[in-house]
């Protein structure tokens, strides 16, 4: 084990596939009791089984992260289930192009409202609600924490995301506010940043281009690293974050980013 999450209830939302899947399966193998919530049933009890292959202790609740009451009744039954919870990783998030779907209008003319409320909802209300839902639990808890799904999109902007921009800019905005409000709580408050990374809704977004390998080169070259990241790069942070090794970070916002964040300039400069 790298982290010690021994005993510890760990809710995943978005925790099916991708980055949430890698943060579930990590949390389990460090001892973690994790909790995996999402829409996508099938791929969400897969993973239950591979934990379960390799010892570990998880279970699968399906949540619509759009619907308050669905919020509540996951928090409700991760402590039944646990008895208790102690990490929240608000995970989950969706992308302009995925909430538009394939023959969607992601200009600033066309951009539709429903696609800005579905994106809004999902990766900034969302992760709000789930806080408030789960308070009372984490306040029970002598090692809780709030780990959030930020993104490069929360410091600079890229193309396409007029809605998911303004949502990763609020969820990192959010993390410094609720380490605050929670701090009377002991409940520390943290975000990752992902960049791009080699996952199924990166995929879908790379078949959107016409040409998706030369749109995933393009997106290389933005990083100093030499491929795109690994879900399981992401997931170390985020047992990192909630276990008492990182017990005096708290209100950070931490790039995970191969570098993009940390530089500008052209190829031609290079």
């Amino acid at each position: 084990m790298i982290f010690d999450l021994q005993g510890l209830a760990f809710l995943v939302t978005g925790g099916a596939r991708g980055i949430g899947a890698a943060t579930a399966e990590l949390a389990a193998r460090n001892g973690a009791n994790v909790m995996i919530a999402d829409i996508l049933d099938d791929a969400g009890e897969q993973t239950v089984a591979r934990i379960a292959d390799t010892g570990g202790s998880a279970a699968y609740h399906h949540c619509d992260l759009t619907d308050p009451g669905q919020i509540g009744a996951l928090m409700e039954a991760t402590a039944n289930r646990f008895g208790g919870l102690d990490v929240l990783n608000n995970n989950a998030g969706i992308t302009d192009a995925l909430a538009a779907g394939p023959d969607g209008d992601l200009s600033i003319e066309g951009l539709s409202v429903e696609v800005w409320d579905r994106v809004m909802a999902v990766n900034l209300r969302a992760p709000f609600l789930c806080v408030q839902a789960a308070l009372p639990f984490l306040k029970r808890s002598a090692a809780a924490s709030v780990i959030n799904a930020a993104s490069i999109a929360s410091w600079v902007a890229r193309p396409f995301t007029l809605a998911y921009g303004p949502s990763k800019g609020g969820v990192a905005q959010l993390t410094k506010t609720l380490a605050l409000a929670l701090a009377p709580y002991r409940i520390r408050v943290n975000a990752y940043g992902p960049g791009v990374v080699e996952t199924e809704q990166a995929s879908a977004l790379f078949a959107l281009a016409d040409d998706p390998e030369a749109k995933r080169r393009a997106v290389l070259d933005n990083y100093l690293v030499t491929d795109l990241g690994r879900p399981v790069d992401v997931a170390n942070v985020v047992c990192f974050l909630a276990s008492p090794q990182s017990a005096f970070v708290n209100g950070v916002v931490w790039p995970v980013d191969g570098g993009f964040t940390a530089w500008k300039a052209t190829l031609a400069e290079l």
